[in-house]
């Protein structure tokens, strides 16, 4: 745990869908569409009904661009709300992938601020099927998000929810190191 600003960021190892919080975030497709690791698991365990408030969403807005964030309600899950954002795929890291999943961690802390949330779960965002290098990941989410909190004077707790060892280990070593 440390402590930035008036907030606490946490690592955890663990299962997301699992996490008692007040919004858990879903690392979606642009389609809102489920699918594999943590966007299919969140599906899984929350229901039809989020898919159902997705493809409202999807109906209205066509597609959601990467780096932004939507809100549906959790289902099954043990939070109250699932914010979706759809993170960058990796492509060598010249195309911008940096700043869109820096916007895809600040878009899903100010629509959790704008709901009322108090408590945030994260996944670590497009280092799965979206190629992502998972150290690379950890320093722009980690430092995104404790930007945010420093300059934030309401109390958050976030906690990322790390689904390996592996993602854990790079996510404890930037903490660390790098955000002391």
């Amino acid at each position: 745990m440390k402590k930035v600003g008036n907030s606490k960021l946490i690592l955890k190892l663990g299962d997301i869908t699992e996490e008692k919080v007040d919004a858990i975030v879903n690392a979606a497709n642009s389609r809102l569409a489920g699918g594999g690791g943590v966007d299919g698991a969140i599906h899984r365990a929350g229901g039809p009904k989020i898919m159902e408030e997705c493809r409202k969403i999807i109906n209205k807005i066509g597609f959601l661009p990467p780096g932004e964030a939507v809100a549906t309600t959790a289902g099954n899950l043990p939070a109250k709300y699932v914010i979706h954002t759809v993170g960058p795929i990796y492509r060598g890291g010249q195309k911008g992938e940096e700043s869109t999943l820096r916007n895809a961690y600040l878009n899903s802390l100010k629509l959790a601020k704008q709901l009322g949330v108090k408590s945030i779960a994260f996944p670590s965002i497009s280092t799965g099927a979206y190629g992502y290098p998972v150290k690379e990941a950890a320093m722009v989410a980690l430092k995104a998000v404790s930007e945010f909190l420093e300059r934030e004077p309401e109390n958050f707790t976030v906690v990322f929810v790390l689904f390996d060892e592996l993602t854990y280990a790079a996510y404890e070593e930037t903490l660390a190191t790098y955000l002391k």
